[in-house]
């Protein structure tokens, strides 16, 4: 699979998630496996206005390359500007979102809400495209409802408009993330154009990506809430490809990685904001674990990453010691 000049074999990448993709879980899942990552949604008229906060949302490191800004917007002439801005970083690769399926982002006629107008998704996509010598690639669902899926045509307009490489969710915008994702239509549509073309959605385990690579003959996958409560699934993939073996993940590598993880988003964020924004992710490191809602909870309550580590590092000796299990 080809991007640009960058090139993968069966790339397994991380979906930009709003409040989720921030700079210390892209390096958690990176370190993991993921080949490929992206920002957090980015809005184009934020951009457009210079806000500092929006702008923030673009930073990245170097370990984190091949790396890519997702934008979004309704507005054809905030996306180009927004365009021109994000490529200032220098990312590998600018992506747009016609995907979300939000309603304050459709409202505005972003997202999602551009599979209800093609002639503004082409007109929004051609200026992003014109505005940047980075490879374009977008990210989308099979259409706005049932009634109206026309991805074959979409993704044709994407080709010719000389976007590099498409994303399919494979659900429409009206089921958000509910219902059954149709992962028929990826093969009629690589029967239609030669871009890559990633496969989103559904795609919670090992057996769901290996059955999609499998059935589809698709390029690449993207992973989005799945790496949310198991950021090892990257690594866990690559390997069943190799062995056709499952690794599991022992309590001893869940708390380092979430101690790896905690460090970085204070090193990041500051100690205050870092603590503050990795209890979003307690509920996945945690998952399973004997106790683990009346831990999480007490966790909720530190400020202190010490006292923090510290009362992990407690469990597990107790983990032990008692021989809990998993359940």
């Amino acid at each position: 699979m080809k991007i640009g000049n960058l090139i993968f074999d069966k790339p397994l990448m991380l979906a930009p998630m709003e409040g989720v993709t921030d700079i210390s879980f892209r390096l958690i899942c990176k370190r993991l496996g993921a080949d490929l990552t992206f920002t957090e949604f980015v809005n184009a008229e934020g951009l457009t206005r210079k806000n500092d906060k929006t702008k923030k949302k673009m930073f990245f490191l170097e370990e984190e390359r091949p790396f890519g800004i997702q934008i979004y917007g309704g507005n054809s002439n905030s996306m180009e500007t927004a365009t021109k801005i994000a490529e200032e970083l220098n990312p590998d690769i600018i992506d747009v979102n016609a995907g979300c399926w939000v309603k304050n982002v459709v409202g505005s006629g972003a997202g999602a809400g551009l599979l209800r107008d093609l002639e503004k998704l082409k007109l929004v996509v051609s200026k992003v495209v014109n505005a940047t010598k980075l490879p374009v690639t977008v990210k989308t669902r099979l259409g706005w409802d049932f009634e109206s899926i026309q991805i074959i045509e979409v993704a044709k307009m994407l080709e010719d408009i000389g976007v590099a490489s498409l994303t399919l969710h494979c659900r429409t915008r009206t089921q958000a993330h509910s219902g059954v994702p149709d992962y028929s239509w990826i093969e009629k549509i690589k029967n239609v154009v030669k871009i890559p073309i990633v496969v989103n959605g559904g795609l919670n385990t090992v057996f769901d990506v290996a059955k999609v690579f499998d059935e589809t003959n698709c390029d690449g996958v993207m992973i989005a809430r799945a790496a949310i409560n198991h950021p090892w699934i990257f690594r866990e993939i690559k390997n069943y490809f190799k062995t056709k073996n499952l690794c599991e993940v022992n309590i001893d590598e869940r708390i380092k990685t979430f101690i790896e993880h905690l460090n970085l988003s204070i090193e990041i964020k500051g100690l205050k904001r870092g603590v503050v924004e990795i209890r979003k992710h307690y509920a996945g490191y945690l998952k399973g674990l004997h106790g683990n809602a009346k831990l999480r909870n007490e966790l909720m309550t530190y400020v202190d990453s010490h006292k923090i580590i510290d009362t992990l590092e407690l469990y597990k000796e107790n983990y032990y010691s008692k021989n809990l299990v998993e359940t």
